[in-house]
């Protein structure tokens, strides 16, 4: 099951941004421009809200009550353009697990929705998600929208080795090492073979060829 997460923010292209970097961790996520739009899904089931807390007419100090009202212990972060030690500590004393003043990096936003999710649900959350794919790596499992996907032993070794190194560029001789081990005899054209399957199997995962060297995810 996919972690779902609201996105309250009246300034369109944050909204999109945000939501765009968060889909790209395999979250599912829903944008909301007004306090209006968002109140009404204050007792949906989410994993975590993100809440500007400049919105319209009301703010997202009144929305985090709405929230809490039925889900005390759904994670929730503040936005704000606003850096100021009292809108700090005010979120935090209404109960919201986290702050960030604007401008902000996206990415620095998805470390932060990261870690509260880890955090929040780390009795049932084993779940990795990666381009639009989700992975359970004490059961070995891949899927793509909860229909599993089969991969052998070996192609799911060599997926957990990237996911696990992500942004770091390996040769194919050290892929072997790793994944084979060092004592594997044979060509190396097995991993061509094995990521070529996965490529197959994974068509969305962001694995780049650096030719006359290796691969890279992402």
């Amino acid at each position: 099951m996919k972690r779902i997460i609201n996105i309250v923010e009246d300034e369109k292209d944050i909204n999109n941004l945000v939501a765009q970097y968060l889909r790209k961790e395999g979250y599912d996520v829903n944008s909301y421009y007004t306090y209006e739009e968002a109140s009404v899904h204050t007792q949906d089931d989410v994993h975590l809200w993100i809440l500007d807390i400049m919105l319209d007419d009301k703010s997202g100090f009144d929305l985090l009550e709405e929230i809490r009202q039925s889900n005390a212990d759904t994670p929730i972060i503040f936005m704000s353009a606003r850096d100021k030690e009292f809108d700090r500590i005010i979120g935090l004393e209404k109960g919201c697990d986290d702050y960030i003043t604007k401008p902000f990096s996206p990415k620095e936003l998805v470390l932060r929705v990261n870690n509260l999710i880890k955090r929040a649900y780390k009795d049932t959350n084993n779940r990795i998600f990666i381009d639009g794919y989700e992975l359970d790596e004490e059961q070995r499992k891949v899927y793509s929208d909860q229909e599993e996907i089969e991969l052998t032993t070996k192609e799911f070794d060599l997926l957990m080795m990237f996911i696990k190194n992500k942004g770091f560029a390996f040769s194919r001789e050290k892929i072997l090492e790793i994944v084979w081990d060092e004592n594997y005899f044979g060509s190396d054209r097995v991993v061509d073979d094995t990521l070529r399957r996965l490529r197959k199997k994974l068509p969305k995962l962001n694995i780049h060829t650096i030719y006359g060297y290796g691969y890279r995810l992402g």
